[in-house]
C-alpha cells in the first residue's frame, strides 16, 4: 500500500494496484455480458406468461440498444467529467436497476421499459473500460489488459445462458423473477467491489491527472472523422457486425430450443460459441498485426456466414461446428474492427475517444435491428431458418464492405 506523503511518486503503470483496478473492469464487463443475455435463456417462459410474441421479443431484447444509440456519446462525455470511478459505479447502478425492473415486468411495455434502462448504463462500461485501461497500462502491457477485460462480457454470457437454467431456474423453483433479483443483488455487490478498490489514493491521483477535451474540440474531431470515406465504411461494417452478434447473442438458445432441445441442453450448447470466443478474443487480435488485420476480419467474417449455414443442421457435428466457428467470429470481429478503425490516418490516438463513441453508437443501429429482425422473420415464416439465411446474407454484405474498406487503403 502506499501512504498519502509517498503518491507524489506513484506511477500507475508500475503499480500492483492496476491489477486491482482491471478486475474491477473485469467485474463491470462481466456484469454487462451476464445482464445482456439474462433474458435470453428465459424467452419462452417470459414469453409464456406476460403473453409475447416473437415479434414483440425481439422488440424487447433489442430495446437497450435503441437506447444506447443516442446515448454513448453523451455519456462519453458525463464520464469525461464524472471521472471513471463515478462513471463506472453509475454504470452498475444502472445495470441492477435494470434487472430490478426485469424481475417487476408485468406486460410487454414494463419489459420493454426495464431492458431500455442497461442502455444509460452499458456505454459508460463499453466506454469507460478501455479508457482506463489506457491510463493504467501501458506498451504490451495495455494488448495483454485488454485481451483479459474482453474475456468478461463472454464469460458473463456463458455463465447466464449455461446456469440460468441449469442451475439458478431449479434452485428458485422456476421463478425467473426471483432468478433476476439474485443477479441484480451480484451486480450490486460487484459494484462495491469497484468503489472500494478505487477509493485508493492512487486511483485519485491518476484520475487527477486525466486531460480532458474541451466539447468544442470534439464537435470538431466528430465533423473531421465523418467526411472520411473509409471511417464511413468500418462505421457501416460495425453495424452490421452487431446485428450478427447481438442476433445470436439473444436468440441462439431459442434457435437450440425450436429444433426439439430441452431448456438446459439448449443453454449448455449456447455457451460453447463463448468459449471459443474467449479463446479468440485472447488469441486473434495478438496476431492481426497491422498489414494482416483486414485479410483476418475476413476471415471472421466468412466464420460468420458458414456458422449461420451449418445451424441450420438439427444435430451432430454441423451443429457443433457451427457453434464454434460462431464463437471465434463473435469474438473477435468487434475487436479488430475497432482496431481497423484506429488504423484510419486521420483518427490517431487524439480522436480515439470520439471515434469509439461514435463506433459504439453506429453499431447498436445493428444491435437493434439484428434481433428485432429475427423475432419478425421467424414470426412470419414459422421459424428460425430464414432468419439464419438473413444473417449469411448480412455476412456477405460485410465481406463486400470490407472490398471496399481495401480499396480505400
Amino acid at each position: 500500500m502506499i501512504d498519502r506523503e509517498d503518491i507524489s511518486s506513484f506511477e500507475a503503470s508500475s503499480s500492483p494496484l492496476r491489477w486491482a483496478v482491471l478486475a474491477g473492469v473485469w467485474l463491470a464487463y462481466y456484469c454487462f455480458g451476464l445482464t445482456i443475455v439474462s433474458l435470453a435463456p428465459l424467452v419462452a417462459e417470459i414469453s409464456t406468461e406476460l403473453g409475447l410474441s416473437r415479434s414483440q421479443m425481439g422488440g424487447v431484447l433489442g430495446a437497450w440498444q435503441l437506447v444506447y444509440i443516442g446515448s454513448a456519446v453523451p455519456l462519453g462525455i458525463l464520464l469525461d467529467r464524472t471521472g471513471i470511478r463515478r462513471g463506472l459505479m453509475l454504470a452498475f447502478i444502472m445495470i441492477a436497476v435494470s434487472v430490478v425492473l426485469r424481475s417487476q415486468a408485468v406486460d410487454y411495455a414494463s419489459l420493454f421499459l426495464a431492458v431500455a434502462v442497461f442502455g444509460l448504463g452499458g456505454p459508460l462500461v463499453s466506454v469507460g473500460a478501455p479508457k482506463t485501461i489506457s491510463l493504467w497500462f501501458e506498451g504490451s502491457g495495455r494488448g495483454m489488459a485488454m485481451g483479459i477485460y474482453m474475456t468478461a462480457p463472454m464469460l458473463g454470457s456463458m455463465s447466464g445462458l449455461s446456469l440460468t437454467n441449469g442451475l439458478f431456474m431449479p434452485i428458485m423453483n422456476g421463478d425467473w423473477r426471483a432468478v433476476m433479483l439474485l443477479y441484480a443483488v451480484f451486480i450490486a455487490a460487484s459494484s462495491l467491489v469497484w468503489w472500494l478498490i478505487t477509493a485508493h489514493p492512487g486511483c485519485k491521483k491518476v484520475e487527477g491527472e486525466l486531460s480532458t477535451e474541451p466539447s468544442g474540440s470534439q464537435k470538431e474531431n466528430f465533423k473531421r472523422l465523418i467526411r472520411i470515406p473509409a471511417f464511413q465504411i468500418v462505421l457501416a461494417i460495425s453495424i452490421g457486425v452487431f446485428f450478427c452478434n447481438h442476433s445470436m447473442n439473444n436468440w441462439l438458445p431459442e434457435i437450440l430450443r425450436s429444433k426439439g432441445i430441452d431448456a438446459t441442453t439448449a443453454g449448455y450448447l449456447a455457451s460453447i460459441p463463448v468459449v471459443f470466443s474467449v479463446l479468440s478474443s485472447l488469441a486473434i487480435p495478438r496476431l492481426a498485426v497491422p498489414m494482416r488485420r483486414v485479410w483476418i476480419l475476413g476471415f471472421l467474417f466468412l466464420c460468420f456466414g458458414a456458422s449461420s449455414i451449418m445451424l441450420q443442421a438439427f444435430d451432430g457435428l454441423w451443429l457443433t461446428l457451427g457453434l464454434i466457428v460462431q464463437g471465434i467470429a463473435r469474438g473477435s470481429a468487434m475487436t479488430l474492427s475497432i482496431l481497423v478503425l484506429l488504423d484510419i490516418p486521420g483518427v490517431g490516438t487524439e480522436r480515439a475517444g470520439v471515434a469509439g463513441g461514435m463506433f459504439f453508437s453506429a453499431a447498436e443501429v445493428g444491435g437493434v435491428g439484428g434481433p428485432v429482425l429475427v423475432g419478425v422473420v421467424s414470426d412470419l415464416s414459422g421459424g428460425f431458418s430464414a432468419a439464419l439465411y438473413m444473417l449469411t446474407g448480412m455476412s456477405v454484405i460485410l465481406l463486400l464492405l470490407l472490398l471496399a474498406l481495401r480499396a480505400r487503403q
